[in-house]
């Protein structure tokens, strides 16, 4: 079922990317913020899927322009969910042609949610007047994905016999811890609460990242071809 994952940046963008739509989709939904924010947002994912359209397929397509057109209704809530919600739909079809749905999946909402949660925090610093139940929500949603992606990744192979493996325990173990730390941060009524969660929140964005990448460096094809590099050297 692992056997023929691919990993390449468009993998890991097209997963990190389709997170962040669908957590903007979710946010948009919820309406606690203005335009402003899906504007940023919008051009978050953008960034990061814009890399993933040329040698990708209709899923890349269809998150870029899902994105697009979620970005230019921003001011109308509901067409911006819908918008961004197909968006990140997209994107995660384009993950999953790389070689199993189930990592797609899981890899974008712990990416997505890792990341959305940065940047929601970041608009809490705008307008501190904005509910803390969303963050908390994302950052739930985010825990329970880096523990899922762990786990599925494990399944599909990866093991701590390696420096990689080791890297990948540490990378994942941090990101959860840090998510922990985000959810406890805003227990603090002051504002000093937000503003660590969406610093901790930050710190996470980089480690899952690791994770993702060193998780998926040792299954499938991936694994073939680090020990293939190894051999070599």
């Amino acid at each position: 079922m692992f056997a023929d994952l691919v990993l390449t940046p468009g993998l890991i963008l097209a997963m990190w990317a389709g997170g962040m739509a669908v957590g903007v989709a979710v946010v948009a939904k919820w309406k606690i913020v203005g335009p402003g924010f899906f504007w940023v947002a919008g051009a978050t994912v953008l960034l990061v899927g814009a890399w993933t359209v040329p040698d990708g397929g209709a899923g890349a397509w269809l998150g870029l322009v899902g994105t697009i057109i979620g970005s230019l209704f921003a001011r109308r809530s509901t067409v911006a969910a819908v918008a961004f919600g197909l968006g990140g739909i997209g994107f995660i079809f384009e993950a999953a042609s790389y070689g199993n749905v189930l990592l797609a999946i899981s890899g974008a909402i712990a990416l997505g949610g890792v990341t959305d949660e940065m940047l929601l925090g970041h608009w809490y610093l705008v307008d501190p007047k904005l509910p803390r139940w969303a963050l908390k929500r994302l950052d739930l949603v985010a825990g329970v994905a880096l523990v899922a992606d762990t786990a599925l990744l494990f399944l599909a192979g990866a093991t701590v016999g390696s420096v990689v493996g080791w890297a990948f325990i540490a990378l994942a173990a941090m990101s959860t811890l840090l998510m922990v730390g985000v959810w406890f941060s805003l227990k603090e009524p002051a504002y000093a609460g937000v503003m660590a969660a969406t610093g901790l929140s930050y710190l996470a964005v980089l480690t899952a990242l690791g994770a993702t990448v060193a998780g998926r460096s040792m299954i499938g094809d991936a694994a073939n071809q680090l020990a293939a590099s190894i051999l070599r050297g």
